[in-house]
């Protein structure tokens, strides 16, 4: 709980939170400088607010030196800390961790049972994202559908990006963060196998064919995972 009136205390500068939140989106590391200019803030400013957000774990820093010359630059990037605000308190990573390893102690019978309930998992995030767009019982355009995965992507804390072939039949997305890292050092290729599952289901509930393939993956040294959904509507 002390933690948590931390983070709430660090987080309810409203500048400082739309820096974490450029910071999420940026998918790299940040100077002081760049921080500064793109808030029109002076730098020992944006010192503060960086530092105040490393106090609490949700960046991390280090100095390097950028190639340009001069002193080395402090670069902060987001910390590999879950950070999670419940009130009351519930630790829902413990129970989920607790949950899958006991999936997993089932054999081959729980493994199936994961990977249904990671697919089960991604279609009704995409049901609930739908429902709270007013879009439910709609003939959605590709559009629409992609901003639907890409707005329950983010909240599934995945800070995604996407791109398209175009044609509206191939959509390449990259993962910068995964939700599921922790319990995947340990158990990897079904924990892996289990997250598939899961997006596959959030693209299964709005494309009637869906092929998703696997490009890179984070858990294998990785930057990000990265994959290309082949989809289209019979």
């Amino acid at each position: 709980m002390e933690q948590t009136l931390k983070i709430t205390n660090v987080l309810s500068d409203p500048t400082r939170y739309y820096i974490y939140q450029y910071i999420t989106k940026r998918h790299q590391e940040v100077t002081v400088q760049e921080v500064a200019d793109n808030f029109n803030i002076h730098p020992n400013v944006a010192r503060l607010h960086l530092s105040k957000l490393e106090d609490v774990n949700m960046l991390i820093s280090e100095t390097k030196k950028t190639g340009k010359g001069g002193r080395p630059s402090r670069l902060y990037r987001l910390s590999d800390d879950v950070i999670q605000l419940h009130f009351p308190f519930r630790d829902y990573m413990l129970l989920s961790k607790v949950a899958i390893q006991t999936m997993l102690s089932l054999g081959e019978t729980g493994k199936q049972a994961l990977y249904e309930t990671g697919k089960r998992f991604g279609s009704e995030i995409i049901d609930q994202e739908v429902s709270k767009k007013n879009q439910s019982g709609t003939e959605l355009t590709f559009e629409q559908k992609l901003n639907i995965i890409k707005s329950a992507a983010t909240l599934a804390g995945f800070y995604p990006e996407f791109e398209t072939n175009g044609e509206n039949t191939k959509i390449y997305f990259q993962i910068f963060n995964c939700p599921f890292k922790e319990v995947a050092k340990a158990h990897s290729e079904t924990v892996c196998s289990m997250h598939h599952e899961f997006l596959k289901g959030m693209f299964e509930a709005l494309f009637d064919s869906v092929e998703l393939i696997e490009n890179e993956n984070m858990i294998t040294g990785c930057e990000t995972c990265s994959y290309q959904a082949l989809v289209s509507n019979l």
